[in-house]
């Protein structure tokens, strides 16, 4: 735990970028709304020894033109940034708003997707958070919600309870995460499964409590080429809370559907 990863810049784009480049698609994971890149820590180091390309774009989902603070508004960022690193074809992976993110991305773009890896997507449903964390800005409330999230509440950090309260006492963040919570109830992707082409890979805490396990089976059954795996003991955010169970499911579709890294002989 508590891996650093360099943070690389480029274009106006902030990215964490781990792994050799190799002859297969590079795996680009997109974080939730209340997360960042650390959230994959264990999945970017892990991949990355097994010789993937491991990229994560910090989402920008409080710093966004109000306009822009939407599914679809992250979706064209992520388009962006996608073209700004020269990606032509990737696995692409999320978490929660990140998956979200992901099948809208894909539906618009299925060229570039060779696979599809979501793990407590919304898009169909969930448990409505954003706004009603808002109505209290107390730490023992916030902390309560935040231990929601996750199987074992041993998981709600201080660390990460300091980074919400942060977050809903400021003002534009504020703003931007009532906004984001609507989208995600606006932009539902439900009716739009049977449009998500490639390879699907669920993995599922059969604990969340946010997009329950009902909505993991809702995406197994719409989406035509798609396998789920349940995780127990595990909540809203499995590469989290079950890192090892999370990423053996993720490895073993990786070399499925886009094969194992020969490595490059120029690096």
């Amino acid at each position: 735990m508590g891996h650093s990863f360099e943070i690389h810049e480029r274009a106006g784009f902030r990215y964490v970028d781990e792994g050799p480049t190799s002859d297969v698609p590079p795996v680009v994971l997109l974080h939730g709304m209340l997360g960042d890149h650390s959230n994959w820590a264990e999945t970017i180091k892990f991949l990355s020894e097994k010789q993937y390309r491991v990229i994560v774009p910090l989402i920008p989902v409080y710093n966004l033109p109000l306009r822009e603070s939407s599914v679809s508004g992250l979706a064209a960022y992520v388009h962006r940034f996608v073209a700004a690193i020269g990606i032509r074809k990737m696995v692409l992976a999320g978490n929660s708003l990140g998956g979200h993110i992901a099948l809208l991305y894909t539906i618009q773009h299925p060229d570039t997707v060779s696979a599809l890896v979501l793990c407590g997507a919304s898009g169909i449903y969930e448990v409505e958070m954003g706004t009603s964390m808002l109505r209290r800005k107390d730490r023992d409330e916030l902390r309560r919600r935040a231990a929601f999230t996750f199987y074992d509440p041993a998981h709600a950090t201080e660390a990460l309870v300091d980074e919400v309260y942060e977050i809903v006492n400021d003002r534009n963040s504020a703003v931007r995460l009532i906004r984001m919570a609507r989208a995600v109830q606006a932009e539902s992707v439900a009716k739009r499964l049977g449009e998500i082409v490639p390879p699907t890979l669920l993995v599922w805490g059969l604990n969340d409590r946010i997009t329950p396990p009902d909505v993991a089976e809702e995406f197994n059954r719409g989406i035509a080429d798609s396998r789920l795996h349940f995780i127990d003991e595990c909540g809203h955010a499995a590469m989290l809370e079950q890192p090892n169970q999370f990423n053996r499911h993720m490895l073993d579709f990786l070399h499925e559907i886009v094969g194992i890294p020969e490595m490059s002989l120029s690096g």
